[in-house]
């Protein structure tokens, strides 16, 4: 399939090819939205955590003699029951979230929603992109003549450019990643997606 080439300045220049088995997929929401959670999960690293019977201090002698007192029977003041005791069913911060994603079934998610992307038109690829600074002005300058400003943004490069990376830093929903780096989870986030000529082929490749 071909789509529309731009030069950096959003001048069009012609046309280029992409591969079918990356945009041209039909949308499987079900797939998607199940490699997207396992993502999501994998990520996830729990900070809430109570200290059970086991981890709390003090308790280790039985408060009362088992039988005469008239008060009820407790072998120890760790007891979820008394007052600075462990916490029962408390959130831990050793529990694991993460969920198994077989490779083949993400990589086929990521390519189902750059499919979507291309044919909602929210996806430009540019020739190539340069900066001979790292400077925010310069690089909001090149998003202005490209014609893509006022929605989030992603900018896929082949490999890490330090000079995109560093002005894109200081601007809000703006992002730059390489291909080694492209996930689903960028592609769902961010609105519109630019690729530049290397990085389209890179990803075929891949």
């Amino acid at each position: 399939m071909e789509t529309k080439l731009y030069n950096q300045d959003g001048q069009e220049i012609g046309l280029t090819e992409l591969s079918d088995g990356v945009f041209g997929l039909p949308m499987n929401v079900n797939l998607v939205h199940q490699v997207r959670v396992s993502l999501l999960a994998n990520q996830r690293k729990p900070v809430a955590h109570t200290k059970d019977r086991s981890d709390v201090s003090g308790g280790g002698k039985k408060p009362w003699r088992q039988k005469g007192t008239g008060r009820a029977r407790h072998g120890s003041t760790r007891s979820p029951i008394w007052k600075g005791g462990g916490v029962s069913h408390g959130p831990r911060n050793d529990k694991n979230y993460s969920q198994k994603i077989n490779l083949k079934v993400a990589q086929l998610g990521l390519k189902m929603a750059l499919s979507a992307k291309l044919k909602s038109g929210r996806i430009m690829v540019v020739e190539k992109l340069d900066l001979t600074g790292g400077k925010t002005k310069d690089f909001k300058n090149l998003i202005s003549k490209l014609g893509w400003t006022g929605k989030s943004l992603l900018v896929v490069t082949s490999q890490p450019v330090e000079n995109l990376t560093r002005a894109s830093a200081n601007l809000p929903k703006t992002k730059v990643v390489s291909i080694n780096n492209l996930g689903l989870l960028d592609v769902l986030k961010f609105h519109n997606i630019i690729l530049t000529t290397h990085a389209v082929n890179r990803l075929a490749a891949k």
